[in-house]
């Protein structure tokens, strides 16, 4: 899956959003837009991504800017998670 690329185009037609905001995601940092073909595209791994930020944006009316730091702090609650199961299983090697 990799290598596999959607449409843009086609993508925010099935998914009824428009094009220019997945423009504005790439704009920010927050997915990569490959040329394919001549046509935008962007990977297929990062599907989810796109479809949890669609859902902020359109259900929950929030920016880009907004989208950008529940990224960054559920990235930071990822590894803080990661960080306290190591502790863990550190602590469980000492009892």
């Amino acid at each position: 899956m990799q290598n596999e690329f959607i449409i843009i185009n086609d993508y925010c037609k099935h998914s009824n959003i428009e094009p220019d905001f997945i423009l504005m995601l790439n704009e920010d940092g927050l997915i990569d837009i490959k040329m394919v073909d001549e046509v935008n595209c962007f990977p297929a791994s990062q599907l989810n991504e796109i479809e949890r930020y669609a859902h902020l944006y359109y259900d929950l009316s929030i920016n880009i800017a907004g989208i950008d730091a529940i990224r960054h702090l559920l990235k930071r609650m990822e590894d803080m998670q990661l960080r306290i199961k190591k502790l863990e299983n550190e602590l469980k090697f000492y009892r």
